[in-house]
């Protein structure tokens, strides 16, 4: 029997009825050996390049570079692992719910959307269909490293002030670090920013924006991160201008500010050195923690904030605490014309009413911030 008829047997199931006439002496042996080629042809037929950098060993794809638990970790072979905020939920368009929403891609290119939130009755309702409403523009915290807007506690926020305000609601999906390092956050807020006053006049890409949203009743908020984005979407709207926008307010809960030199109680706080390291690992082409944008009193353009109102959110056991209260000494010092008002939360630490929402302390924030709209 030659070499084909025994690979042709292997592969069919023949051999099982061909066993009784080779298991004796050398016929085995033989059977061994042709067996053994027949899976080495197969093999290399299938596989027919066996290396190294084909199949990279367990080991080296498991080589740390950067381990910043518990936010992210980095492997050597460049794979990124967010171990926070990875979960998502999707937009709501159900008519039966209080607050709609949805996603809206603004570059395709870049990856850059947003998700929209509107009160069902401004849909539905006829008699108030022709009415217009504030306009808030959310951006998400994680130390521009992790979450996005579909991160459910984010989704929840924004549709809870949108639902309590009867606003209108923008929350902005930037590229996050360290694919994308900082200032690309900072410039795909700002695009985001221009596509939202493109809708001024009625004839942007979006109905909601064109027929429902004031825009000259427009906040920008934002928490850690987040609040350092609505910060300087602030300054670049005083500085730039978006056509046809006022910008009545900016709401920052726990902002992500920092220096080199340690301010009130930073210098005994353990976490006081990951900050930096969290900052550089972000934005490793900036000058570091002295750069204008992480820390406002760098900033020659802090004067230039384009609006007249700021809510400042502080947490007492929060690291960044020292760092919000000295935005507001700045603002003053500098010589900027509005009102910041300071609400400190005691017992509480670093957006805490994100992740504990219902809370009374955080219950009491979200009823600052609808004051805050409402109050103009």
């Amino acid at each position: 029997m030659d070499q084909n008829s025994i690979s042709t047997m292997f592969f069919t199931g023949e051999m099982i009825s061909f066993y009784p006439s080779v298991l004796s002496g050398k016929n085995i042996i033989s059977l061994y050996i042709k067996g053994y080629k027949c899976f080495l042809m197969f093999f290399l037929l299938f596989f027919p390049v066996v290396s190294s950098h084909r199949f990279p060993t367990f080991s080296r794809d498991n080589d740390v570079a950067f381990d910043l638990s518990p936010i992210i970790r980095v492997y050597k072979n460049g794979r990124v692992e967010r171990l926070e905020g990875e979960e998502v939920v999707p937009p709501t368009l159900v008519p039966t719910n209080i607050v709609e929403s949805k996603d809206v891609i603004i570059s395709n290119k870049e990856g850059i959307s947003v998700r929209l939130f509107i009160p069902k009755t401004i849909v539905y309702d006829c008699s108030i269909q022709k009415q217009k409403l504030p306009l808030f523009v959310y951006f998400h915290g994680g130390a521009f490293i992790i979450y996005t807007p579909f991160s459910p506690n984010y989704h929840n926020y924004v549709n809870s002030v949108v639902s309590k305000a009867n606003a209108i609601g923008v929350s902005v999906h930037y590229r996050r670090a360290p694919e994308h390092p900082i200032p690309i956050a900072n410039e795909d807020s700002w695009l985001a920013l221009k596509w939202v006053a493109s809708h001024v006049g009625g004839n942007g890409p979006d109905e909601w924006l064109n027929q429902h949203a004031d825009f000259e009743n427009v906040f920008f908020a934002g928490d850690s991160a987040g609040a350092n984005l609505a910060h300087h979407m602030g300054i670049r709207v005083g500085l730039e201008g978006l056509p046809g926008v006022k910008l009545q307010g900016i709401v920052l809960a726990n902002p992500y500010f920092w220096g080199v030199d340690r301010i009130g109680s930073e210098s005994s706080h353990e976490f006081a050195p990951k900050v930096d390291m969290l900052w550089r690992f972000a934005s490793p082409k900036t000058s570091g923690s002295d750069d204008p944008l992480i820390n406002p009193d760098k900033d020659p353009n802090l004067v230039k904030l384009g609006c007249k109102r700021v809510l400042l959110f502080v947490a007492e056991k929060d690291i960044l605490k020292d760092r919000g209260l000295y935005y507001k000494e700045l603002l003053q010092k500098r010589g900027w014309n509005g009102i910041v008002d300071v609400i400190e939360t005691k017992g509480e630490d670093h957006v805490f009413h994100i992740f504990k929402p219902t809370s009374l302390e955080a219950l009491v924030l979200l009823n600052h911030v609808v004051t805050f709209m409402k109050r103009h």
